[in-house]
């Protein structure tokens, strides 16, 4: 990020080309700052460089919010796992019941230990709504040895937890304090998408931005995303297809709302990740399904059109005659023979 600095004081000046390195890297023979310099302005005058994308003043601070919230938000995981295996060492087996150790009844359970409460029984009692149909699992679950080291060990944690939380509240508060209209209406446009939700919307916007006008079409923003194959030919041999390097912070936005999204029973993006990982394995699965969340941002932000889901049976119906032949094929390979009949004829 060395180029900031110089790019926000240039900025309202002139105007500031960002050039990405790899397109003027691989000249011989100038291996001096001079002469670097001499061959990039001579690149420029011949109409042979291309800016790369900088986005404007706001949405770079937005970047910087929503990055800083992701930091936090991995810091209380950690902190959150830490309170955990503190319980471990103390013999508590809360996570092994409840689905969020630090959830309303954990957070009662835990706030007991720390004030000195030792009976199971009591504990479990503290449950609330669903989980107290787990007391019997809780009594079980609940019976360890705290120490005084454990409480102690136990209260930094909660107090840092806590810490932690207060901070990303205040982060995304002033997420939308600083988002211009654009953004905030674009995030409730992709909130219904599969797997994102308020936050990832925020995060995906910040680093692509609301306007889709910037790239010719849905293909090129996939590239720019850094989700395509690669392209590497070479004497008429293609080499490696591995996707090109591109925005680390995009992309580990994507992975989360990828993973969130395949897991959302009866939609598009479960099918085509389970279609995928058959034949592909499921870390390609997911790359596919971030592709196509992609695709689907853009035309959404593209065209000003709310979500629709393709649901599950999609791919059934993109070639019927298709699936038949293969469930054929697969049924006379285990030795049976088939007879086909449509079912108006067969009744």
């Amino acid at each position: 990020m060395y180029w900031q600095p110089v790019f926000n004081l240039l900025e309202g000046y002139f105007e500031v080309w960002l050039i990405n390195a790899q397109h003027i890297k691989k000249v011989p023979g100038r291996k001096t700052d001079v002469k670097d310099a001499e061959w990039i302005a001579q690149l420029l005058q011949c109409g042979l460089l291309r800016p790369s994308l900088v986005p404007e003043r706001k949405q770079r601070e937005l970047r910087d919010l929503t990055r800083q919230r992701t930091k936090l938000v991995q810091q209380r995981n950690a902190v959150n796992n830490r309170i955990q295996k503190v319980l471990e060492s103390a013999n508590i087996k809360l996570g092994s019941v409840a689905s969020d150790g630090l959830g309303a009844s954990g957070r009662l359970m835990i706030e007991a230990l720390i004030n000195g409460e030792t009976d199971a029984m009591v504990l479990a009692e503290l449950a609330q709504r669903k989980l107290r149909e787990k007391i019997p699992q809780l009594h079980r679950a609940l019976a360890g040895e705290v120490t005084e080291h454990h409480r102690f060990l136990l209260r930094e944690l909660l107090d840092q937890y806590d810490f932690l939380e207060h901070k990303i509240t205040r982060m995304s508060k002033r997420v939308m304090e600083v988002a211009p209209s654009p953004f905030r209406t674009a995030v409730q446009q992709l909130d219904p998408i599969p797997g994102v939700a308020e936050h990832g919307a925020e995060a995906v916007l910040a680093e692509t931005g609301t306007d889709m006008s910037r790239f010719p079409t849905h293909k090129h923003f996939a590239s720019w995303a850094g989700r395509c194959p690669g392209n590497h030919e070479s004497a008429g041999k293609h080499h490696s297809g591995k996707t090109p390097a591109a925005n680390r912070n995009l992309d580990a936005v994507l992975t989360e709302i990828a993973h969130a999204a395949v897991r959302k029973k009866g939609s598009y993006f479960q099918a085509q990740y389970h279609r995928v990982a058959a034949h592909r394995g499921k870390k390609r699965a997911i790359g596919a399904v971030k592709h196509s969340l992609l695709t689907t941002i853009y035309f959404m932000l593209r065209d000003n059109t709310a979500y629709r889901d393709l649901g599950a049976n999609h791919f059934n119906h993109l070639d019927p005659q298709q699936r038949i032949r293969y469930h054929v094929r697969k049924l006379q390979e285990l030795g049976q023979e088939v007879e086909l009949s449509p079912m108006a004829d067969a009744a």
